[in-house]
């Protein structure tokens, strides 16, 4: 064990000098497990040429990562944590005891080139005034990512960030310094902060101890005042005010993929990014600037805080406002059309109270039926505004203030319908590209091409086409794919991926990580950087894809049939309002349901689908879900998913054996992360479809 945090000894370093490594990595996870699988590999190839300690701290992962941790990378020091204790106090949990020279902070969602690892000592060994250094970032489509090199948010530098000047003027010198884009990418600079994403550290400059120069000083660890954010910069700030210096370097380049739990916009990232900013201002700029500069930059970094959130909220509610608009005036002018007709007059009421609640209605229906997720239905337009027709119409018989006539209810579901389909096919050209399929090419030997091909084949809803492979050579005698197709066609060598993509009108370019090296993978993606297409790759001995900030899983064939099942987990009012929608419609036709079973008899159809119902007030007073788990069964989700014993489950709809616990938790997990409306209609009707389903619901 290297010397402490609080009380380093060089004598003592000396004495164990043996034990003294060349570099310690420090990788702090949480729900990441296919980003971290990749990290890890490509962190294993670029230490191949040094002596180096691998850490690996977990948040408290529910998705399974410190398991694989354990399978795959035995070497790795895992250090697996009951609560997550936020990224400052998880890295210094490992660097306590660390034994490297250097300390590089690496995020779970990158990749390191090779040669990063080398390259970065190698800056520091001929720097040794350097207490950090960083390198390029890119982001995965090829682009520099700006957060590589920054300054520190004193208030001028804050103002003209904060007011657009930074963004107007890139390359002045004064006000580009926020993300130093003054400067070339290409350039060895000193800066003031680095990317906690990617973070080579001197350990003398931390611990103050070994070769550290004359009249320098140890930062110390991370602020754990820092839950996430900030912490980066602070620590720069720390280590800059010991004496040392930060530098950038271009000689090498990580990816950073940037995980989507962290998006910006969202309410928990404003209230940690911007948190961390102020709690970095009150720590290092009360004192030294003016209280009225202090409050000034305080004011602005609210203000950035609440227009971000008022941003995310317009974002959010973008199409539920176009959708209540459209509807709102398709029932105007129905009733419009219908009133000039007969040469009638239009209550006031309708307008106030009727068409509001037909636009609310539709909204609502909208929502049950998927059609603000990820890749929204426009077939969810025509149900939710049906649902919006029945809620009025039904309305009209117990108010009698608000009865109208019934043709202007029934005129209204093809304009609304029709209105709110032709807005979305104009304002989302997105929505149109989604119901395409994307083609793609993979970058890499046959093999895997082949690989790749099996699985999308055995996929209900694959993510791309294959259209064949680029390698250095064509392998005449290569196999086909699965039962009988094709061998993916070779397109021409890797080289020529560039013309490959604009020629053949290629959106998606696949990298096999087993058959590349990262070096190679990173200089391929340059030549595509400036072209639409979206890069992904793919994880060696796995079975799924990664791309920007999300995976493919390719693995779960037998859980749904349709792409619906891809589509983004709904809010939980949607999912709450879905499965009130159905618990109601099946507890209304329960009777005639029961009266078919017992025509039936007991191990019909029928008879199980009497079964479910009878259940479904447990779904109405909140003590049960529609799709859930089965509480009679061994298998019990984790808790942190939020998983209730369901009148249907996950397991009844899939091809497992109750004894085959991983693969029930592997179903389980996709449906977490991939829950919708349709897949929950999916989960029904194959769970009544199974004969096994014929047993008593719970």
């Amino acid at each position: 064990m290297g010397p402490s945090a609080s009380q380093p000894h060089a004598a003592a370093a000396a004495d164990r000098q043996s034990d003294v490594l060349d570099l310690s990595v420090v990788i702090v996870n949480y729900n990441v497990r296919e980003f971290l699988e990749q990290a890890l590999r490509s962190v294993f190839r670029a230490g191949a040429d040094l002596e180096m300690e691998v850490f690996v701290v977990d948040n408290s992962s529910v998705d399974g990562s410190p398991g694989m941790v354990r399978t795959h990378f035995p070497e790795v020091r895992l250090i697996a944590n009951a609560t997550n204790r936020g990224f400052g106090a998880a890295n210094n949990q490992a660097i306590r005891t660390a034994r490297g020279r250097y300390l590089l902070i690496l995020n779970p969602d990158t990749i390191v080139q090779e040669d990063t690892f080398s390259t970065m000592v190698r800056f520091m060994d001929s720097h040794p005034k350097a207490g950090a250094v960083g390198c390029k970032i890119l982001h995965p489509d090829g682009s520099f990512a700006r957060e590589s090199r920054r300054a520190f948010p004193t208030p001028r530098v804050a103002f003209y960030r904060l007011v657009g000047l930074a963004t107007l003027f890139p390359h002045s010198a004064l006000f580009g310094r926020y993300n130093m884009t003054h400067l070339p990418e290409d350039q060895v600079a000193e800066v003031d902060a680095l990317s906690g994403s990617c973070m080579l550290v001197r350990r003398s400059a931390i611990l103050g101890s070994g070769d550290a120069p004359d009249g320098v000083e140890g930062a110390g660890l991370f602020d754990e005042n820092f839950f996430m954010y900030g912490e980066d910069l602070d620590w720069c700030y720390r280590i800059q005010q010991a004496g040392w210096k930060i530098f950038y370097t271009p000689d090498t380049q990580i990816i950073h993929y940037k995980g989507e739990s962290t998006k910006k916009g969202e309410l928990r990232y404003v209230r940690l990014f911007y948190g961390a900013m102020l709690r970095f201002t009150e720590k290092h700029f009360e004192n030294r600037y003016s209280r009225l500069f202090a409050f000034l930059l305080r004011c602005g970094i609210v203000v950035r805080a609440v227009l971000s959130l008022a941003g995310k909220a317009v974002r959010t509610f973008a199409w539920p406002l176009l959708d209540f608009a459209a509807v709102y005036a398709a029932a105007s002018a129905a009733a419009g059309l219908h009133a000039a007709s007969l040469q009638t007059y239009i209550s006031p009421l309708y307008f106030a109270a009727v068409a509001p609640a037909y636009a609310l209605g539709s909204v609502a229906g909208i929502a049950a039926a998927g059609g603000y997720g990820r890749r929204p239905r426009i077939r969810s337009v025509w149900i939710g505004v049906f649902i919006g027709l029945l809620i009025v119409a039904s309305a009209s018989f117990f108010v009698k203030n608000i009865a109208f006539s019934r043709l202007v209810v029934l005129l209204t579901y093809p304009l609304a319908a029709l209105t709110a389909t032709v807005a979305r096919l104009i304002w989302s050209r997105r929505d149109r590209d989604a119901t395409r399929v994307r083609r793609a090419v993979l970058v890499g030997r046959h093999g895997e091409a082949v690989r790749l091909q099996n699985m999308l084949a055995r996929h209900p809803s694959p993510p791309f086409a294959l259209e064949g492979h680029l390698s250095s050579r064509h392998d005449a005698s290569a196999p086909n794919g699965r039962n009988g197709t094709a061998a993916p066609a070779w397109l021409g060598r890797a080289d020529q991926l560039r013309d490959v993509v604009r020629l053949r009108g290629i959106q998606e370019v696949v990298f096999a990580s087993a058959t590349l090296s990262n070096q190679a993978i990173f200089r391929h993606i340059q030549q595509v950087r400036d072209l639409s297409v979206h890069v992904r790759i793919l994880a060696e001995g796995r079975d799924h894809v990664i791309g920007k900030a999300s995976v493919d899983d390719l693995s779960m064939v037998s859980l749904v049939e349709a792409d619906e099942a891809l589509v983004h987990t709904r809010p939980p009012a949607a999912r709450r309002l879905f499965e009130v929608a159905v618990a109601l419609l099946g507890f209304l036709v329960h009777p005639f349901v029961a009266a078919a079973a017992r025509l039936s008899g007991p191990v019909s159809r029928a008879a199980c689908l009497a079964e479910r119902t009878r259940v479904l007030p447990d779904v109405l007073r909140g003590s049960r879900s529609l799709v859930g788990y089965a509480d009679d069964r061994a298998y019990r989700p984790p808790p942190e998913w939020n998983l209730q014993p369901g009148v249907f489950t996950v397991a009844d709809a899939v091809d497992f054996c109750d004894d085959d616990t991983d693969a029930i938790a592997t179903a389980y997990w996709f449906y977490v992360r991939n829950q919708s409306a349709s897949l929950d209609w999916d989960i029904m009707i194959r769970s009544l479809r199974r004969p096994s389903s014929s047993r008593a619901a719970p």
